[in-house]
């Protein structure tokens, strides 16, 4: 089985000339005189750019690599009997009666959802920050949590600083104002910080100037086990960015990539950010500190590390009793990654799901303090939504979401533009092809009447998308006659090969039930 294609892909727009050696993604003849069309051949002419999925900045991308074991080796149990969460009478227990709603949180005021799935880390990149407002007013209206990724302050070329901090980010100020002019007293808005937010006073300004409720720790992601990368296009961003602490590549400094630059043969500069060094004191010591700042909620987002980092991640999160803790298997997505990391590092979502699972549990039997948790890497669906939560239980209260979101938001925005340019916006004509094109779009325009014209089409594109993700789990639910997610229970899904089982702990299908099925037989 094949589980990785290198040399050629849609990610960094390369092919081959003829049929690839399998091992190294060279075609099987290299032919003198090609252009260039794999990916060593294109590096030969760009270099380091063809290392992230093209164009760079316009892009969310995904890995490609298929792993043994993914969500779709499950299948989700059904039965029909009965009924939990709800009296088990037929017109009752109807798929719309399901509850959603879930909370996490430690504190005695716990962040409540009115779905399990969020949006996380939509930080820096020119795609986050484009698409911000659609994303944000749709969450908020949604009652979900929605994260506001890293570098946010750091990239505000608006951006004031006062003996090294940060005193003032429109930027982040704009978009703290766009979620909490939406919010409906569900979910929250959490900031990132990472290394150099933390050097900038990030968390300091977003609470005390923004009224930020919830600050998240920043380890890492499923896409990648460095800092993150943003292209700066012109010479002035990268000098502006190198004096605010960023590590720039190539040095804007050095009159030699100047004249490189100025000729066309560097196109873009590289900003990238500090590793950050983990150890439990020091992790202790940042959350009390954000506390101390006035953080109402403290969570930690990690990547697809090795399993003695998640441990370490479980142990110190317990230790610190944070609200939520965000595990991101590799596989899933990102604007920014390096696109062979994207593929070839770290462990994917089930299989770092499955640990997770192990390390709460080891815990819990102790006695000790189990986090809320969640979920990320490539998850999209309700059935995957359904089969993460059951794989976690009942630990895992939700799924983060990052691609897909952005996702529908483009599509919602580009058939906005389009309407846009043939009615003009706020034309009869305009909402009434809103009103044709999102199926979701009447139960906005019910809920805020005139102010349904303040929606923009991207929000209204991921509140239909999360309509979809609700309703087709209530019916996932109903099916699996469950009417509470928290319900949910590891033995409501199954595994459909022995490797899935193995990794999983999860039953295979042949012997699932085996005990009840003996007894019924007699």
């Amino acid at each position: 089985m094949t589980l990785s294609k290198p040399n050629s892909s849609a990610a960094t727009v390369t092919t081959t000339r003829v049929a690839p050696a399998p091992i190294s993604g060279l075609c099987v003849t290299c032919v003198d005189g090609c252009p260039g069309y794999c990916e060593v051949g294109r590096s030969a002419l760009r270099g380091r750019e063809i290392i992230y999925p093209q164009p760079f900045g316009k892009v969310i991308a995904g890995s490609e690599k298929d792993y043994p074991v993914d969500f779709s080796h499950f299948n989700i149990q059904g039965t029909c009997v009965g009924a939990v969460g709800i009296e088990a009478d037929s017109d009752k227990a109807v798929f719309p009666a399901v509850d959603l709603s879930t909370e996490i949180g430690a504190q005695r005021q716990k962040i409540k959802m009115k779905v399990p799935f969020f949006t996380g880390a939509l930080g820096s990149t020119e795609i986050a920050r484009v698409n911000w407002e659609g994303t944000a007013i749709a969450v908020a209206i949604c009652g979900a949590v929605l994260v506001c990724g890293e570098n946010v302050c750091g990239m505000d070329p608006d951006a004031e600083f006062k003996n090294g901090k940060i005193i003032k980010s429109p930027e982040l100020a704009k978009r703290v104002k766009v979620y909490q002019d939406w919010y409906q007293g569900y979910g929250a808005l959490l900031v990132q910080a990472n290394v150099e937010d933390t050097r900038l006073g990030v968390p300091e300004y977003a609470v005390e100037k923004l009224g930020i409720e919830g600050m998240e720790i920043k380890w890492g992601q499923g896409a990648k086990d460095i800092g993150g990368e943003v292209k700066l296009p012109t010479l002035e961003r990268a000098l502006q960015l190198k004096r605010r602490g960023y590590i720039v590549i190539p040095d804007p400094e050095n009159p030699f990539v100047q004249e490189a630059h100025k000729l066309g043969g560097i196109a873009e500069f590289e900003r990238h950010s500090r590793l950050g060094m983990v150890d439990e004191e020091s992790f202790l010591k940042e959350v009390e500190r954000l506390r101390k700042v006035g953080a109402k909620y403290v969570t930690l987002k990690t990547g697809a590390y090795r399993p003695a980092d998640l441990a370490r991640a479980v142990k110190f999160a317990s230790e610190a009793r944070i609200d939520l803790l965000t595990v991101d298997g590799a596989g899933g997505g990102t604007g920014m990654s390096p696109w062979r990391m994207m593929n070839e590092w770290g462990i994917p979502t089930v299989y770092i799901e499955s640990l997770l699972y192990k390390f709460l549990k080891r815990l819990d039997e102790k006695g000790e303090f189990i986090p809320s948790c969640a979920i990320a890497g490539g998850i999209a669906l309700e059935d995957q939504i359904f089969k993460a939560i059951a794989l976690g239980a009942p630990y895992v209260k939700a799924v983060c979401m990052g691609r897909s979101t952005l996702t529908a938001a483009m599509v919602g925005k580009t058939h906005g533009q389009l309407m846009e340019e043939t009615y003009g916006r706020g034309s009869e004509g305009y909402e009434n092809a809103l009103m044709r094109t999102f199926t979701a779009a009447g139960q906005l325009k019910e809920k805020y009447g005139k102010d349904f014209a303040r929606i923009p089409p991207a929000a209204i594109g991921v509140y239909t998308y999360y309509d979809r993700l609700a309703t087709g789990l209530r019916q996932l639910m109903a099916g699996e006659r469950k009417f509470a997610l928290n319900l949910i229970e590891r033995n409501d899904i199954m595994a459909l090969t022995r490797e899935a089982a193995s990794v999983s702990g999860i039953p295979y299908v042949m012997e699932a039930d085996m005990e009840e099925a003996e007894k019924i037989l007699g």
